[in-house]
């Protein structure tokens, strides 16, 4: 009877590692362009600020947190020479707060709206460079003041910018 139940474990375990061995779970997406080879080095100019409203922690903020996810999440290494693969600049160009929710006669929500302009050019091939407008929007009690509001908005901001930015560049959608 031991042998028996033996063989029969042995069938099972054997019947799992082939089943096992079999079904392999692939996961992929296609959202980062790959990077041709050629390209070796970015650039980011400092990031303006052209807004009617300025936040001066805010372009600064981008700018580095910019520079951070490509050399964290590429293989690039950023130069600041003007022979540069990628030239990477922009400017903020919209940070201005409008009421979004009224309760009875006074407002109950406000939004900060930020509209970020990318200039990207390609120095190895010009058919890929571009400008963009990247526009985000943030709601807000309206019974805060906007500088209170920066206070716990602007980490959101500068991290959806950045990926907004590092999208444009690097993804395919």
């Amino acid at each position: 009877m031991k042998f028996y139940t033996s063989i029969r474990m042995f069938t099972w375990l054997g019947l799992l590692l082939f089943t096992q061995s079999c079904a392999t779970c692939r996961y992929s997406t296609k959202d980062t362009a790959p990077i041709p080879p050629e390209i070796k080095n970015f650039r980011i100019n400092y990031f303006e600020n052209k807004a009617r409203y300025v936040n001066p922690q805010l372009t600064p903020a981008i700018t580095e947190a910019v520079k951070q996810k490509i050399i964290g999440q590429t293989r690039l290494t950023q130069t600041n020479n003007d022979d540069a693969n990628y030239d990477i600049s922009g400017y903020l160009s919209d940070y201005s707060v409008t009421t979004t929710g009224i309760s009875g006669q006074t407002a109950s929500t406000n939004r900060l709206n930020v509209t970020f302009h990318i200039i990207f050019k390609d120095a190895l091939d010009n058919t890929k460079n571009f400008e963009a407008d990247l526009t985000s929007n943030y709601d807000f009690s309206a019974l805060k003041t906007l500088q209170e509001a920066e206070s716990s908005l602007t980490s959101e901001i500068v991290k959806n910018v950045t990926d907004g930015i590092f999208n444009k560049i690097f993804s395919n959608w």
